[in-house]
């Protein structure tokens, strides 16, 4: 009898070795298997049994957690596989692409008579192992998550969506949508700094401060639900103002400025839209019209 408390783990990367590390921590007979077994070898000599190929990997467990690349990697991998192994196995993928292709993903599990759980993990791998620790979002059907949670909660905390195999894979991008925008703009301030001889240390408070967004998406949020951008807070002119001012900063410290003219021609564009007496908020009409 298989025991309970047993998984494979695809994918060897930072993220696919916490997680099959976390599981180890917490008991569990675990099965890997990678491109490059090398990875593996730590987490062999901790008990976990490497498989000599993805089929004999996905035969090991009802549960098949996936860390790769993008969905490019999960077919390249899965699609070695018979599809009479693939039966009946929940298989959680949580590499990372676009809900479309989640959504075919799950298409194509269900042809070969598995089931996907699509999931999309918000913490670094430092993270993993840690139930407390951010979310991760799930979404497939209801009843396999339940059947599963508990030994997904080993990883980090679930955030289930629904059953639209898509769903994960959107709340996750739109979380990148700001993490990776916001970060690009520390890199931007980090190299305008270095520019001026202030180092990251020295900035690090300032920088903290500027990007503690909390009381902007308090205010914003529910003023853009209700379609309300006027003008009595801030407006978007003086906002294109302020890029122009951010751009001319950088340019003049011989910085790149390619982010910073980005913004700037967001701006302008919304302006020249109509928007300039409206909040700066009116920029997501804007965004909604490409």
């Amino acid at each position: 009898m298989q025991n309970e408390l047993s998984v494979t783990v695809i994918g060897l990367g930072p993220m696919g070795r916490a997680m099959a590390g976390a599981y180890l921590d917490q008991g569990y007979e675990v099965t890997l298997w990678n491109r490059t077994p090398s990875r593996a070898a730590e987490l062999v000599r901790r008990g976990a049994v490497l498989a000599a190929g993805p089929a004999e990997a996905v035969a090991a467990n009802e549960l098949v957690v996936l860390s790769l690349t993008d969905y490019d990697a999960f077919y390249a991998v899965l699609g070695e596989v018979d599809p009479a192994v693939l039966a009946g196995r929940v298989l959680v993928n949580l590499s990372s692409d676009t809900p479309l292709r989640a959504r075919e993903a799950a298409a194509w599990a269900a042809e070969r008579g598995a089931v996907q759980l699509t999931g999309g993990v918000l913490t670094p791998p430092s993270g993993v192992g840690d139930p407390a620790t951010t979310s991760a979002f799930y979404s497939g059907p209801r009843e396999v998550f339940e059947a599963h949670r508990g030994t997904l909660s080993v990883l980090t905390g679930t955030d289930y969506r629904g059953e639209d195999p898509g769903l994960a894979a959107l709340y996750y991008q739109l979380n990148m949508v700001m993490f990776w925008t916001a970060l690009s703009g520390y890199w931007q301030a980090l190299a305008l700094a270095g520019a001026h001889g202030i180092t990251a240390a020295e900035l690090q408070p300032y920088a903290r401060n500027a990007l503690d967004l909390g009381q902007f998406l308090d205010f914003y949020g529910p003023r853009v639900d209700a379609g309300h951008h006027g003008g009595d807070v801030d407006r978007l002119a003086m906002g294109l103002a302020s890029a122009e001012h951010v751009l001319h900063t950088v340019t003049d410290a011989g910085v790149d400025g390619a982010l910073p003219a980005a913004i700037a021609d967001l701006f302008r564009r919304g302006v020249e839209a109509g928007y300039g007496d409206d909040s700066s908020s009116s920029l997501v009409e804007l965004l909604k019209k490409n």
